[in-house]
């Protein structure tokens, strides 16, 4: 790790996107009602979580899926008519390793 990193991982352009992502959803969240914002600090959250312990970080077409959702919902939540955020709960087996 040389000067130019701070001692600090480089990180992929992937993993800037989804920090980006992250950082986009926490600052809307901030012209929200206090409760919404909460709501919605609380879900960001934990849907980054469950994604970051469920997901495979080498699985880029799903990751690059889940961006492109989750860039979608930012669009949502800024929306000025938006309160809050919903989730669906989906399994999907492409994200499992199938034994074929």
């Amino acid at each position: 790790m040389g000067p130019s990193t701070g001692g600090r991982t480089r990180l992929s352009g992937m993993q800037k996107q989804v920090l980006t992502l992250y950082r986009g959803f926490l600052r809307a969240a901030r012209s929200k009602s206090p409760e919404d914002r909460r709501q919605i600090e609380s879900f960001v959250s934990a849907e980054f979580r469950r994604n970051s312990k469920q997901v495979d970080r080498k699985n880029f077409i799903y990751v690059e899926y889940l961006l492109r959702r989750g860039k979608k919902q930012l669009e949502q939540l800024n929306s000025p008519d938006t309160v809050g955020l919903s989730s669906m709960n989906a399994t999907f087996s492409e994200t499992e390793n199938p034994k074929n």
